[in-house]
C-alpha cells in the first residue's frame, strides 16, 4: 500500500496547473526528476499544493541541514531581516565578522583561517581556485573523474560527473587534467588498495608523462565525493594526497559543498582522516536554506589577495550569516552527532535489505550522506540505471522523496535532525518502491 498521505493521484490537479503554468516561462534546463510542487515544510516533512505529505529524504539536495523552517534559524532571519536586509560586502557588519570568528573557532585547518563570503557552492569553487592561481602563480589543476564542482565555466571545467553538464559548452577554463576517484566497488586501477593507486598514478605516470608537477597549482577534491556516487575513499587516500602536494609544493583543496556541515557525522568531512586542506569550500546546508557559499584558507594564503582581487555585491548578506550562524550552532551542538548516530543506524537497516535483494550491489556512506547503488546482478556487479530511476519515480508516488547520483546509485540525504522513527518510516517505503520499481522491470 501506497503511503497514507498521498490523497490524490500524483501530480494533483494544483501540480499540474502549476507545472503547466511555469513550462513556457522558466527555462528546461533544470534536471526534474519528477513532478513534485512544494507548498510548505517542517523538519523532515514537506507537503505539496495538493495537501500531499511526503518523507523528504533529499532536502533539497542537502542544503535544508537542519530541517525545513527550523524555528532556531527563522527567528535569527526575522531577527535579522528587522535591522537590515543589505550592505554589500564592500563593508562591513557585525554577523558576517561572527561567521568567519565562528569558521575559526570550529578550526577546519588547525590554524588560523580567513574567509571569503559569497551565494553558492559553484561560487565557492570559483573563489577557490582564483586564490589557488594567485597565491602560486601556477597555471594547472588536477580534478578527478565523477566529482561535481559546480557549473559555472571555472568549476565546470572540475566537474565530470555526467557529460550531459559539459555538453555544449567547451572550452571551459583550461589547464585542467582528472584523474580516477578511488573506487573500491568499481576500480579503475590496478591495486588493491585504490587510493594508494590513484596517487602512484599520479605522482609516477601524470607527473612524469604529461603534466609537470611544478606547474600544478591545486589538487581540488571532495573528501567524499558526491554527484559521482556517494563514494567513501580508502583511508590511505586523503593522508597521501596531502603529502604529495607537500611534497610538490602543491595546494589542496577540499570541496565540502556536499559533505561539509555535518553531513557526514563531523563538521567537517575531512575530519574522519585527520587531513587539513589549504583551502575549502563550503556551501549547501550552511545556512540551512539561505544561499551562502564560504572559501575557507589558510590566513597566510588568504592575506596575499590584493584589494579588490576578488569579491562580489551579495557576499556576507545579513539574512544568510544569520542562518549561518544558527545552522553551525545547531549542528556543532546536536545535529552532527545526530547524523553520526542515526546514520549507523541507516546504514545498518539498508544492508539488511541489501541481504533480501539481489539488486542491492553496495550500500555506503557516513553519517546521512549514504549511497544504495543498484545493480542487475550482483556478480558482475552491472548498473541497473532504469530500475534506478524507477525507484526513485515510485518512492515520489509513495511519499518519499529521493535523489540519484553515480551511475545507479540512490543517495539518502535527509536532514541532520531525522530520528529513528524517521528511518523506519523510510524503510517501509523504500522496500514497498523498491519491489513496485522490479515488478515494472
Amino acid at each position: 500500500m501506497p503511503s497514507p498521505h498521498i490523497r490524490t493521484p500524483l501530480p494533483g490537479p494544483n501540480a499540474r496547473a502549476l507545472i503547466a503554468r511555469d513550462r513556457p516561462v522558466t527555462t528546461p534546463s533544470y534536471p526534474r526528476d519528477y513532478p513534485f510542487v512544494m507548498a510548505r515544510g517542517r523538519g523532515a516533512e514537506v507537503w505539496d499544493v495538493d495537501g500531499n505529505r511526503y518523507l523528504d529524504f533529499m532536502s533539497g539536495i542537502g542544503v535544508c541541514s537542519t530541517g525545513h523552517a527550523h524555528p532556531q534559524v527563522v527567528q535569527a532571519i526575522k531577527d535579522a531581516a528587522d535591522d537590515f536586509l543589505h550592505i554589500s560586502s564592500d563593508y562591513w557588519h557585525e554577523r558576517m565578522t561572527r561567521v568567519a570568528e565562528k569558521i575559526n573557532a570550529l578550526d577546519p585547518m588547525r590554524e588560523p583561517v580567513q574567509v571569503l563570503m559569497c551565494q553558492s557552492g559553484t561560487e565557492s569553487v570559483e573563489g577557490a581556485l582564483k586564490l589557488a592561481r594567485y597565491v602560486t602563480g601556477r597555471p594547472r589543476f588536477i580534478g578527478f573523474l565523477g566529482g561535481f564542482h559546480g557549473r559555472t565555466m571555472g568549476s565546470l571545467a572540475f566537474t565530470s560527473s555526467k557529460y550531459t553538464q559539459q555538453a555544449g559548452f567547451f572550452p571551459t577554463m583550461p589547464g585542467v587534467t582528472h584523474v580516477p576517484y578511488p573506487n573500491p566497488y568499481r576500480p579503475l586501477l590496478a591495486g588493491a588498495d585504490q587510493g594508494q593507486a590513484v596517487l602512484d598514478y599520479i605522482e609516477n605516470v601524470l607527473f612524469q608523462t604529461n603534466l609537470p608537477a611544478a606547474e600544478v597549482a591545486a589538487i581540488l577534491v571532495e573528501p567524499i565525493q558526491g554527484e559521482g556516487g556517494y563514494l567513501v575513499p580508502p583511508d590511505s587516500f586523503l593522508p597521501g594526497l596531502r603529502a604529495l602536494c607537500d611534497r610538490h609544493g602543491i595546494l589542496l583543496i577540499f570541496d565540502e559543498v556536499q559533505c561539509g556541515v555535518g553531513r557526514s557525522g563531523r563538521m567537517f568531512a575531512s575530519q574522519h582522516w585527520g587531513v587539513s586542506p589549504d583551502i575549502m569550500t563550503l556551501a549547501k546546508g550552511l545556512a540551512s536554506g539561505l544561499p551562502m557559499g564560504l572559501v575557507i584558507a589558510r590566513r597566510a594564503l588568504m592575506e596575499k589577495w590584493k584589494r579588490g582581487a576578488h569579491g562580489n555585491t551579495f557576499g556576507g548578506n545579513p539574512l544568510c550569516c544569520a542562518a549561518a550562524l544558527a545552522t553551525l550552532d545547531l549542528v556543532e551542538r546536536e545535529y552532527a552527532d545526530n547524523a553520526a548516530k542515526v546514520g549507523d543506524y541507516f546504514l545498518e537497516r539498508l544492508r539488511g535489505l541489501g541481504q533480501r535483494f539481489e539488486c542491492i550491489g553496495e550500500v555506503r556512506g557516513k553519517g546521512l550522506m549514504i549511497g544504495v547503488e543498484l545493480v542487475t546482478e550482483r556478480s558482475s556487479r552491472t548498473p541497473a540505471r532504469a530500475l534506478c530511476e524507477a525507484l526513485l519515480t515510485r518512492a515520489f508516488h509513495n511519499g518519499l522523496l529521493l535523489l540519484s547520483c553515480g551511475v545507479s546509485t540512490v543517495r539518502f540525504i535527509p536532514p541532520l535532525m531525522i530520528d529513528r522513527s524517521h528511518v523506519d518510516e523510510a524503510m517501509a517505503l523504500i522496500e514497498l518502491s523498491l519491489r513496485e520499481a522490479l515488478e515494472q522491470s
